[in-house]
């Protein structure tokens, strides 16, 4: 019976706020985001608004490393890159984004909306470890319908 439900759970049920950056962000900026706003990925936007790439907290630290002036090098230069992006869907069922979660072994991925005929895509939020963590723990109280 638990596993019927698990089956039925999409990922808008537990999705959280995204948290994104500007591709033109400097690393300083999105290390500062990062803290700030208390995650492990930043999806980064262009000018329309668009996802064109992901920062992890690895990358971030890569970037530290060394004597590199933070304040001066767009995160453009350090992001994943779409198409190496794994995205999802609203509608998407959960157990298939956990499994993408473990498959590629990443904390998060950005919920997204197509936009110009699936070339691009617009991130309406995010689905982490954390949520399905919730997910979880609802489930052993018993709060999921």
């Amino acid at each position: 019976m638990l596993a019927e439900k698990v089956k039925n759970i999409t990922v808008n049920e537990y999705q959280s706020r995204p948290v994104v950056v500007q591709e033109s962000a400097s690393v300083y900026d999105a290390i500062c985001t990062m803290f700030l706003e208390d995650v492990g990925t930043l999806f980064v936007v262009d000018k329309h608004i668009t996802l064109v790439g992901v920062l992890s907290r690895k990358d971030l630290l890569r970037a530290s490393l060394g004597k590199q002036a933070l304040e001066s090098i767009p995160v453009s230069i350090i992001m994943t890159r779409m198409p190496n992006i794994t995205v999802c869907k609203q509608d998407d069922l959960i157990i298939e984004v956990a499994n993408k979660l473990i498959d590629k072994q990443i904390d998060g991925l950005p919920i997204v909306v197509e936009v110009d005929y699936g070339s691009r895509f617009e991130v309406v939020g995010r689905i982490t470890k954390t949520n399905i963590t919730a997910l979880l723990v609802d489930l052993a109280n018993d709060e999921v319908i």
